[in-house]
């Protein structure tokens, strides 16, 4: 080895040992002077506080702060002056270790390079008149000082540590609670001109992070990690953190901030941000009250979220203002799904500057949302939800769409859509329960277009539909509406008065008007109508209301319809009217007619009464006015009224009648059999009797030189009591060109026929020439007289016979009358 290098070594050994034994010196100093450094470093720490700084020992630490000197401070406790009232300890530390600069120990002087506090609690109450226990540090003099002469300046510590520190932030009159649990803080300082810079790296357990702690505390129990670059300045006071990464339980932010601490209370301004964030983790990060809130929403995918917070430590809520951007993801909310979903998201609690920050003046506002929901996408280009204590919802809905997708939305219970489409654009405005739309209040249009819809309830099908629905405020008017069912073609125009306020309330009392037109209308594709509603019980959902399917349902199957009808020409299987006019209502299970006038055979036809179905079988009460109509087309038209004996080709001339009938008629359209009850009366004028073989049977032994294939008269009148298959024919004079009759009995379309004939032999042409009708009438039955009766015979057809209980017992079947 060179001789300078054994020289070099020999010299830096010597260096090192010198400044071991200095060390060793220096804290044998120390422990032979603890009580002389206890009062130095107790001096030191007091200089800038006003109240009680008490420490219980002190220990050097050897090697611990080489080349300073490192103590150990035992049980340290920091109080202001009222602290027996109030009972908060600023700081209480079971270990506090400071390493100072050994050379100016040895002046006299102490200069702290490091402190480390452990197991310590750190508490800064204020109670509610405002009053804090931080007024123990004294405030800087406000004298101008030079570096000379400034003997009291604050200590400047250059690194600190804190292990197993419980920090506590207690502002009662701001209703404010910080509390943290710092697991491991480490910090390094430095001092330029112009104020503090500190780099710290931060481990710490949030206990508490409450704004209003009525409210509750944000990032509950959330571990956070990460390092941060702050600074001070001296001239403006205010402390700057750098935007730095911070691990807040699994997820990683952005933080950074500002506290002004030229302000009394302190302002603050921090800045959140996250670009990649569960909705399930952003939510639990927040109060527990607003978690619960969140937690009915998710967005499957993550998010990016910025959320800026501007405030003060004073009384009330920070400015919150909260920023989100969601693209392609799937939200659900109460009740649905939203699928494709996209927006801009805002929310803020300063919605009207001046009215505070808080709830009431809370807005959340969605910029550009569109999305899918059951495959109905929809575009809502700014919707608002303001005032959260009582939140309302606005904006405008638009969405074009095949209607068939409709059908998952509405359910196939009162309409099934098989083609067509529909646009939509709709204004709203509702408030929200539990996070649902209530009641909204609805303005704009739906229009469809070339639609296949079929009505369940009434099992009625109609293609190529249009419908165009204008919603006021309050009405719901129906236009340019297009039915077509078969070959039956209607248009309507409709109106529901007060429709939003019944459909939500009370939707048994919507009453629809309609104003109908039609062509030509084949009753026969209609005949849905008849069938007995086939809708479901509204089924209730967890909160005891009924979801907006059964609010659908419910207003077809109770609410009513007002139908004013004009059709050019009517069809219903032989029966054809043209210029028909009714007005029809059409109520739960009911069909009221009324003002009901047709053309027909010639004549008019005029009916009112009701419907009411009950199951397969719907039963009728009809009061109708027939004038002049072609008799034999009449009976033609309705099928002979289910007569098999006497048809339309039994009968000639011009018929007015009146009917007071109830009955029963199928799903069908048929009459149900022995079903017809009530009373006619007729008119038959210019009529004639065509091969009626009841007449034409008699004739054959009683008027065999007499035309009665064709029997006309000029008049007949009379009445029939209709039981069943039972009609009671009142006393009735035929005067005929061929004979004349009385007839009186029943008429069965089973059995039971017993009809009494009583039958002039004298030809009743002899008569004509006889000007004065009442000598007429005198004479149309004199001579001899056959009493005839019509029964049931042995195969089913009717029998004629000689009325043996004609008149007076024992009185024979044929009389002479003078």
């Amino acid at each position: 080895m060179p001789k300078w290098v054994k020289i070099l070594l020999k010299v830096v050994g010597g260096i090192i040992a010198l400044v071991i034994v200095a060390f060793i010196a220096i804290t044998i100093y120390v422990v032979y002077n603890k009580q002389k450094v206890l009062n130095l470093i107790t001096a030191e720490l007091n200089k800038n506080l006003n109240g009680t700084l008490s420490i219980g020992n002190i220990d050097p630490t050897l090697f611990s702060g080489f080349p300073g000197v490192s103590v150990t401070l035992k049980n340290v406790t920091i109080k202001d002056k009222l602290w027996a009232t109030h009972h908060h300890t600023l700081l209480d530390s079971k270990d506090f270790h400071v390493s100072v600069n050994a050379m100016a120990l040895m002046k006299g002087k102490v200069e702290i390079n490091k402190i480390e506090i452990r197991n310590a609690s750190i508490d800064l109450f204020t109670d509610s008149t405002g009053y804090s226990n931080t007024s123990v540090f004294k405030g800087k003099s406000k004298t101008n000082k030079t570096p000379e002469t400034n003997a009291d300046s604050p200590t400047q510590i250059k690194r600190f540590e804190l292990s197993n520190v419980k920090f506590v932030v207690d502002d009662r009159r701001a209703q404010k609670l910080f509390k943290f649990e710092a697991n491991d803080v480490k910090g390094k300082m430095d001092y330029p001109a112009t104020g503090w810079n500190t780099h710290l790296q931060l481990k710490t357990l949030v206990k508490s992070f409450s704004f209003n702690t009525k409210k509750g505390s944000f990032l509950k129990d959330k571990l956070l990690q990460g390092p941060f670059d702050i600074n001070y300045n001296n001239k403006s006071k205010l402390i700057v953190v750098a935007p730095n990464k911070l691990h807040i339980g699994d997820d990683i932010f952005t933080i950074g901030g500002k506290f002004n601490l030229a302000t009394d209370p302190v302002d603050f301004t921090l800045n959140i941000v996250n670009d990649n964030i569960l909705w399930k983790s952003a939510a639990n990060l927040l109060a527990p009250n607003i978690t619960k809130s969140l937690n009915m929403f998710n967005i499957d995918d993550p998010i990016a979220v910025k959320c800026d917070l501007k405030g003060s430590f004073g009384p009330g809520d920070p400015l919150i203002l909260v920023t989100c951007n969601v693209k392609n993801n799937t939200v659900t909310i109460p009740g649905a799904k939203v699928e494709h979903c996209s927006f801009n998201g805002v929310f803020s609690n300063n919605y009207i500057n001046g009215k505070g920050l808080n709830d009431d003046n809370s807005i959340i506002k969605l910029y550009h949302f569109n999305g899918s929901y059951k495959q109905l996408p929809f575009t809502v280009d700014t919707a608002f939800i303001n005032n959260l204590n009582v939140p309302v919802a606005t904006g405008v809905f638009k969405s074009h769409f095949n209607v068939d997708n409709l059908n998952s939305v509405i359910g196939e219970e009162s309409l099934r859509f098989t083609k067509g489409t529909a646009d939509l654009k709709l204004a709203y405005k509702a408030d929200l329960v539990n996070y649902r739309l209530n009641k909204p209040k609805l303005s704009g249009t739906v229009i469809i277009k070339n639609a296949d819809v079929s009505y369940l309830p009434r099992n009625l099908h109609f293609k190529n539909t249009g419908i165009s629905l204008k919603l006021t405020e309050n009405d719901l008017l129906m236009k340019d509406i297009r039915l077509q069912t078969g070959q039956s073609v209607v248009y309507m125009e409709g109106r529901v008065n007060n429709f939003l306020n019944l459909y939500y309330t009370d939707p048994e009392k919507i009453l629809i008007s309609w104003q109908i037109h039609s062509p030509q209308l084949h009753i026969g594709e209609f005949l849905g109508f008849l069938n007995t509603r086939r809708g479901k019980a509204p089924v209730k959902t967890r909160n005891g209301k009924t979801n907006l399917n059964n609010q659908l349902n419910t207003a077809f199957d109770k609410g009513k319809a007002e139908l004013h009808l004009h059709v050019d020409k009517v069809y219903y299987k032989k029966f054809l009217a043209t210029n028909a006019n009714a007005d029809l209502l059409l109520a739960d299970n009911s069909i009221r007619v009324k003002n009901v006038s047709v053309k027909h055979a010639g004549g008019s036809l005029k009916l009112a009464g009701n419907i009411i179905q009950k199951g397969a079988v719907n039963t009728f009460l009809l009061n109708t006015q027939i004038d002049n109509v072609n008799t034999s087309n009449f009976f033609y038209s309705f099928n002979n009224f289910g007569l098999q004996s006497f048809t339309y080709k039994n009968l000639k001339g011009f018929l007015s009648a009146q009917a007071h009938i109830t009955g029963s008629i199928n799903n069908e359209g048929n009459l149900v059999p022995r079903s017809i009850n009530g009373v006619t009366t007729f008119d038959l004028k210019k009529g004639a009797l065509v091969n009626f073989s009841p007449i034409q049977l008699v004739g054959k032994f009683a008027f065999p030189f007499r035309d009665l294939d064709n029997i006309t008269f000029s008049n007949l009148k009379g009445r029939f009591d209709i039981n069943g298959d039972k009609i009671t024919i009142s006393p009735m004079q035929i005067n005929s060109s061929v004979l004349n009759m009385d007839v009186a009995g029943v008429y069965s379309l089973s059995t039971g026929t017993n009809i009494a004939l009583d039958i002039p032999l004298r030809n009743p042409k002899k008569d004509t020439a006889i000007v004065d009708l009442a000598e007429r009438n005198k004479k149309r039955m004199r001579g001899i007289v056959l009493h005839i009766l019509a029964t049931d015979g042995e195969d089913g057809k009717i029998k004629i016979k000689w009325n043996k209980n004609h008149g007076k017992k024992n009185k024979p079947a044929t009389e002479f009358v003078n």
